[in-house]
């Protein structure tokens, strides 16, 4: 039996558990997306090339647009909505990252590298669109902006440790022993959840079935209308002119972190594991409070007042910081900038996430919140495979001076809409 109380029953066990579930999906994403990436550089790939490994891992996160309705349509099983999904595809990443052993030198066999990462990352996505999924069902209204914190936070921290951790392991142990250490922690949180119950009912074998009084009526619709309804959602006009400021201001936080850590490796000459411990470590605890104190103001002071003054604060450090890096290359100064930005970003997910949930219909609430998911990991996506070919020909800070103004843009955009707030 599980010596936890149930999720349903318990707001302290739910941040915890969602905490820890998206600590072991940010394992993986910080060290494919910033320790190897870092790595690469460093090992002198070109720029384009890193850009389409990032790509190619990130892609299958754009495929939530697909899982989000089979995942609703079959969300039922005797373990609780939705759990059956999360426990599978945990073990099945789990697998996909010991697979990753096979890889010998990762600067040399990028392609197999890729794949083998693009792998890991399907069966990743169906495991973040279930946690979303049951985030919304189980968290009342009044809660999202906190749990949306400490679920960010637990993002943030496991990329910190892919990022920082792994980096050092990759460089002084090699990649296979970092591939390893990543595994073995997947398995041992797969464990934890496997014992967590969502209910005081629910046993802990999961197995798929039919509730004897019959489903919601959502369980007996088809998927043909769950997809239809999905679609209606997201070209909703209110939908489409909120995610739009979102989704934009995603694509140009990527353009710039990209571009920037290119910028540093290539013509300052940072060292890749360096920048990564940098990036992943150092001020993660700061980040940490930053996040979770984000997600009180968020329930205070209502997420689209907090989005509107972030993004108004985001706007100006990228413009000042990019025109501060074509004179100066202090590295106390730079350091300073990137320690802010490992603030800034996910306070801006923070004022984001709530404002999605809330516009997510409960018919559909799962299948809607992974869509634009999904749609913000294609705008990361899109941002990381411009800047990949735009650095051929531009300058890195130029990239990160243009992403700035397009925040200012949308800052005027998304004041206009703030008379939306109680529509949504």
């Amino acid at each position: 039996m599980s010596s936890f109380p149930p999720l349903a029953e318990s707001a302290r066990l739910r941040y915890a558990t969602f905490f820890y579930l998206y600590f072991m999906q940010g394992i993986p994403s910080g060290f494919a997306l910033t320790a190897l990436a870092n790595y690469l550089i460093g090992r002198g790939l070109p720029a384009a090339a890193v850009g389409s490994f990032v790509s190619i891992v990130g892609l299958p996160w754009i495929l939530q647009l697909v899982w989000g309705p089979f995942i609703d349509r079959y969300r039922y099983s005797v373990v609780g909505h939705y759990k059956h999904w999360i426990v599978l595809t945990q073990w099945a990443a789990a697998g996909a990252s010991l697979v990753l052993l096979v890889v010998q030198d990762p600067a040399v066999q990028t392609g197999l590298l890729g794949t083998l990462f693009f792998a890991h990352s399907v069966v990743a996505s169906v495991q973040d669109a279930s946690v979303d999924a049951m985030a919304i069902l189980l968290t009342p209204e009044r809660e999202r902006g906190r749990v949306n914190a400490f679920m960010r936070g637990g993002l943030l921290l496991g990329i910190s440790f892919g990022a920082a951790a792994l980096s050092v392991v990759l460089h002084r142990y090699g990649f296979r022993v970092a591939v390893g250490v990543q595994s073995a922690l997947l398995v041992i949180f797969s464990l934890l959840f496997f014992v967590t119950k969502l209910h005081r009912t629910d046993p802990l074998l999961p197995r798929f079935g039919r509730p004897a009084t019959g489903g919601s009526r959502a369980e007996e619709w088809s998927l043909r209308h769950l997809f239809s309804q999905l679609g209606a959602a997201l070209i909703n006009p209110l939908s489409l002119r909120i995610f739009g400021v979102i989704g934009l201001s995603y694509l140009s936080f990527a353009v710039f972190i990209r571009s920037l850590n290119f910028y540093l490796i290539r013509t300052l000459h940072w060292s890749d594991q360096d920048l990564s411990i940098l990036t992943g470590g150092w001020g993660s605890l700061t980040t940490l409070a930053v996040v979770f104190a984000g997600g009180y103001l968020a329930d205070r002071l209502g997420p689209v007042r907090l989005q509107i003054r972030v993004l108004l604060v985001l706007a100006f450090f990228l413009i000042g910081f990019n025109v501060l890096l074509f004179t100066v290359t202090n590295r106390t100064l730079i350091t300073a900038g990137l320690l802010f930005w490992g603030i800034a970003d996910p306070l801006y997910s923070i004022a984001a996430f709530p404002i999605l949930m809330t516009l997510c219909r409960k018919e559909i609430a799962g299948s809607q919140f992974t869509a634009y998911m999904a749609l913000i990991n294609l705008s990361d996506i899109g941002g990381a495979y411009a800047s990949g070919w735009l650095l051929e020909v531009v300058p890195g800070p130029l990239l990160g001076l243009s992403a700035g103004l397009v925040l200012l843009i949308l800052l005027g955009w998304l004041a206009r809409l703030q008379n939306k707030e109680e529509a949504v």
